[in-house]
Formats: structure tokens, C-alpha cells, sequence
């Protein structure tokens, strides 16, 4: 019955997009509308990368949600570079990367059933993560001295880091991919399972309605930023990493409470690595065709990075997962959240 009823509210995708390109409705029905519509979309991304792990393992499976999940994301932060909203763009992704490693986590393990992770697969992952806020230390650091942080200058220092992180990101998952592919032993097609390409459409059908979805909601934030009295930066690195991201968290926390917690482990984990290490460089090099962006962070933001990794990886380094581990990360997330709200604009 339930599977149903989701089913049926996969309409208000299609929905969403017809009210926001060919109607008048106010921004705050479609807000409404839009984040309605992003529920049944994170249960389908959900169901497909569970059938396509069937064939590929949880580490691969883990991949492949990352990956379409983090297309969205990309799209909202170059639209934002293209309306000059550089600190929305540098606020959701740092808090993208925040919010998977300490909310989607922490959701999944609270969720899902005890047992044990792919230590090996979540440590790379959080190393990857801390390499990355390392590395942004270079050009974020002058921009803490006063000036302008989108400044040419910072942009141009930003490049290299971006080079740097892209070839340690390719380097990196071309080696797990393989390693993942390796130990991961075939396991007979039921009758209702979903073939490999089968899943994979599905998925890419449902991260482009995803895309103009959140797209939706994004430009429908600012009236609501406004009504509930919260700052750019707040609703950047808080709600619009959480909008941006909701099929691809729903998905992960679906996988858990089915009892898939490694895969659930693997979505949370390959999403913040990819984020850090691969789609902000990304963006901050795809950038340059629309308006030069510097990785000129916040000290809160570097800050929260660091704290994140340290206390998931402090967590976790054991490799086992239990419920008040989830509990506890979901507990650092609201520290975060509320540094985030504290920090207010720049």
C-alpha cells in the first residue's frame, strides 16, 4: 500500500515544474509543493540504487548514488554562481559535506541495524575529507584578513588546489571502484529485482526531475529566508544543502531501515568525499565560463569541516555502527547547524 502511495506522488514532480514554468502560484505554495515533491523522489533513488548494489556490491552501489545524487547539486550551485550568489554556493556545498557526514549517517545508523561497516571504504572516505579542508586552508586564509573574498586574486590561487583535488579524486576512486568490483561476489537475481540498466535509468530519470525540482526550491528559499528572519549563509550551508541533497539522504536513511546499512554507510560516506574532493572543484573550475569563484571559505565553515570529520572518524574508527552512534552524530549535526546559524552572514 505504501509503495503505492509513493508511486502516485511521483505526479507532483512534473507537477512542481508545470506550477513554477506555465503558472503565477506564489513562491510559497511552491515551496511547499516542491519539497512534497522530493520525498517519493528520494524513496525511487532509493529503490533504484538498492537494485543496482544488487549487482554491484554496496561499495559501488554507494558510488553510483553519490554520483546521481550529487548532479542536483551541481546544478543549483552553477545557477547560483550565475546570479553572483557566491556565498550560497560556498555555504551549500560546505555544508553538503557537513550534513552527509553527520546527518545522513547518523539517520542511517539510527535507522538501520547494528553491525559493521567497511572500515577501510570510510576511513579513504575521510581522509579524503580532511585532505580536502586542508587544502582550502590556502586560499581561505587570506581572505580572513579582510578584502573581498570573490577577489580575482583568491580565484586564481583556487585553481591549483582544484587541480590537486580533482587528480587525488580520480586516483582514489579508480582504485576502490576496483577494489570494491573485487570483492564483490554476484548474488542470484530474484524474481522482482531490477535489471542493472533497468536501475540505472531509473536513476537518471529521477535525478533530472530531482534537479528541476530543487531548482524550484531554491529560487523559493529567499521568501522563505525572509518570513523566518534567517541569514543567507544559514539558509545556504543548512536548508539549501539539505534541499539539494534530499533524494540522495532519503535514499540512504530508505536502504538503512530496509537493512542495507552498509550501502546506506557507503551513500552517506562516497557523498561528502565526492563533494569535498570532487564537485567543488568542479564548480569552482566550471565557474570560470560564467564568473570567477574563489574557495575563500569561513572560518566556521573550515572549522565545521574539520570538527566533522574528526568527530565522525572518532566515532567510527572501530568500524562498528549502533544506534547511539547515529544519535550522536545526528546531535553534532545540530552543533553544527546552530554554529551555522550563529555565524550569520559575512
Amino acid at each position: 500500500m505504501v509503495r503505492k502511495i509513493l508511486y502516485a506522488l511521483l505526479a507532483l514532480g512534473p507537477l512542481t515544474i508545470a506550477l513554477d514554468k506555465l503558472t503565477d502560484v506564489g513562491e510559497m505554495t511552491l515551496f511547499v509543493v516542491a519539497a512534497c515533491a522530493l520525498i517519493p523522489l528520494a524513496w525511487l533513488i532509493g529503490e533504484a540504487t538498492e537494485h543496482a548494489a544488487h549487482h554491484t556490491g554496496p561499495g559501488i552501489g554507494g558510488f553510483l548514488n553519490a554520483t546521481f545524487g550529487n548532479a542536483p547539486e551541481l546544478i543549483i550551485a552553477l545557477i547560483a554562481v550565475n546570479e553572483g550568489l557566491t556565498e550560497v554556493v560556498r555555504g551549500s556545498l560546505t555544508g553538503s559535506v557537513v550534513g552527509n557526514l553527520l546527518l545522513v549517517l547518523g539517520f542511517s545508523l539510527a535507522v538501520g541495524p547494528p553491525g559493521r561497516l567497511d572500515r577501510k571504504s570510510s576511513l579513504i572516505s575521510m581522509g579524503l575529507v580532511a585532505l580536502a579542508t586542508v587544502l582550502f586552508l590556502i586560499p581561505s586564509v587570506p581572505a580572513w584578513t579582510g578584502g573581498d573574498p570573490d577577489r580575482h586574486s583568491l580565484a586564481v590561487v583556487s585553481l591549483p588546489v582544484c587541480i590537486a583535488l580533482l587528480a587525488v579524486y580520480v586516483g582514489v576512486t579508480w582504485y576502490t571502484l576496483r577494489r570494491h568490483r573485487a570483492a564483490h561476489t554476484p548474488a542470484e537475481a530474484s524474481a522482482d529485482s531490477w535489471s542493472f540498466a533497468h536501475a540505472l535509468v531509473v536513476l537518471g530519470a529521477a535525478t533530472v526531475v530531482t534537479a528541476f525540482v530543487a531548482e524550484t526550491l531554491v529560487h523559493t528559499l529567499e521568501v522563505f529566508a525572509e518570513k523566518a528572519h534567517l541569514s543567507d549563509f544559514f539558509v545556504a550551508a543548512v536548508i539549501v544543502a539539505i534541499v539539494g541533497n534530499a533524494a540522495e539522504h532519503g535514499g540512504a536513511v530508505v536502504v538503512a531501515h530496509r537493512g542495507q546499512l552498509r550501502l546506506a554507510a557507503e551513500i552517506a560516506f562516497a557523498s561528502a568525499a565526492q563533494v569535498a574532493v570532487f564537485l567543488i572543484p568542479l564548480v569552482a573550475i566550471l565557474a570560470w565560463a560564467i564568473d570567477p569563484l574563489s574557495l575563500a571559505f569561513r572560518p566556521v565553515e573550515i572549522g565545521v569541516l574539520a570538527g566533522s570529520v574528526a568527530f565522525t572518524a572518532a566515532l567510527l574508527w572501530g568500524g562498528r555502527s549502533t544506534k547511539w552512534r547515529g544519535v550522536a552524530l545526528i546531535g553534532a549535526y545540530g552543533v553544527a547547524a546552530t554554529l551555522f546559524f550563529l555565524a550569520g552572514d559575512r
